[in-house]
C-alpha cells in the first residue's frame, strides 16, 4: 500500500482521485512515525496521528513540546527527517508543482497575521486565488467579499492592514486562507499575539468553521475552545504525543502524570 503512495505523485489527476477517496473513510491527514531534529535537538519523536474529514483536532501541551513544529510539517513549512505525511492518501511531495498543489489544499493561519502591508484587505484575500488558482478577478472579488462577510470584517475591505485591530487582521488572515478553498485548515496559536479582548472574536470564527464541517488542526492554549469544539485532543510534551482522547477524557481523566501536571497549572489561572 505504501508503494502505491510513492508511485502516485500529487497532480491534478491524483487530486481528483483522492477527492473521491474522501468518502471512503481514509483519513484526510496522516502522520506516520515522523521524526524531526533541529541540530542535536530531537523535536518530534515518532509522531503518529490521523485526522478524518470534518474532524477538529486540538493540540495542547507546554511550550517547547513540538506542537507548532508538528503543525508546520503538515504543509512542509518544516521538513522531516524520517517517517511520512499523507494528505488525502497522497504522500507529501518534496517540492515543485505537487507541493504547490498540496499547499493549496491546506490552509494555514499563523500566530502573526502575515498580511501584505502594502495591499488592501480585499487585495490580500484575492491574491492567492488569482495568482495560484488563476481565478477570474471578478469571481475572486466576489469570493473574497463573501469570506470577509463570513468572518465579520466586510466593512473593512478597502482599508489597509495597519488600519485594523489585531483581531480583525487575524480574521482577515483566516478569510485569506479560506479563499483557496482548502480541505483542511491548520491553526498555529492563532490567538497568542492578540490582546485578551480580541481573542474571543477569532475563536468565534474558528468555532463557526468547525460547526460548518471544516477539517481543522489547531495548536492552541485556549482550553475552553478545546473543550467546547474539539472532537479529539492531543497532548504533547518533549516532542512526543503522550495522550489522545475526547475533550472529556483528557480534561476530566488525564492518564499521564505529565498531563495531570500540565492541566493543574493551566486550568487554575
Amino acid at each position: 500500500m505504501l508503494d502505491n503512495y510513492e508511485k502516485e505523485p500529487l497532480n491534478e489527476a491524483t487530486v481528483r482521485k483522492s477527492d473521491a477517496n474522501d468518502k471512503a473513510g481514509r483519513p484526510l491527514v496522516e502522520l506516520r512515525h515522523v521524526d524531526k531534529h533541529f541540530g542535536k535537538l530531537h523535536v518530534l519523536k515518532d509522531i503518529n496521528l490521523s485526522v478524518n474529514q470534518g474532524e477538529v483536532l486540538v493540540v495542547v501541551g507546554p511550550s517547547g513540546s513540538g506542537k507548532s513544529t508538528m503543525c508546520r510539517t503538515i504543509n512542509r513549512l518544516e521538513t522531516i527527517d524520517s517517517g511520512e505525511i499523507l494528505i488525502n492518501g497522497q504522500r507529501l511531495p518534496q517540492e515543485g508543482k505537487g507541493l504547490a498543489m498540496l499547499r493549496a489544499e491546506v490552509g494555514m493561519v499563523f500566530q502573526q497575521f502575515n498580511l501584505f502591508a502594502n495591499k488592501s484587505i480585499i487585495e490580500n484575500v484575492m491574491l492567492a486565488p488569482v495568482k495560484v488558482r488563476h481565478m477570474d478577478k471578478k469571481k475572486a472579488y466576489d469570493l473574497a467579499m463573501d469570506l470577509l462577510a463570513r468572518v465579520g470584517v466586510e466593512s473593512q475591505a478597502n482599508k489597509m492592514p495597519s488600519q485594523l485591530s489585531g483581531g480583525q487582521q487575524q480574521r482577515v488572515a483566516i478569510a485569506r486562507a479560506l479563499a483557496m478553498q482548502p480541505k483542511v485548515m491548520l491553526f498555529d496559536e492563532p490567538t497568542s499575539a492578540l490582546d485578551p479582548e480580541m481573542v474571543n472574536e477569532v475563536l468565534e470564527v474558528m468555532t463557526r468553521l468547525a460547526h460548518e464541517g471544516m477539517t481543522m488542526i489547531c495548536v492552541t492554549h485556549e482550553m475552553g475552545f478545546a473543550r467546547r469544539v474539539a472532537n479529539s485532543v492531543v497532548f504533547m510534551a518533549d516532542g512526543k504525543i503522550l495522550e489522545q482522547g475526547t475533550p472529556d477524557e483528557f480534561f476530566d481523566h488525564p492518564k499521564t502524570d505529565r498531563a495531570k501536571d500540565f492541566l493543574s497549572k493551566i486550568l487554575t489561572h
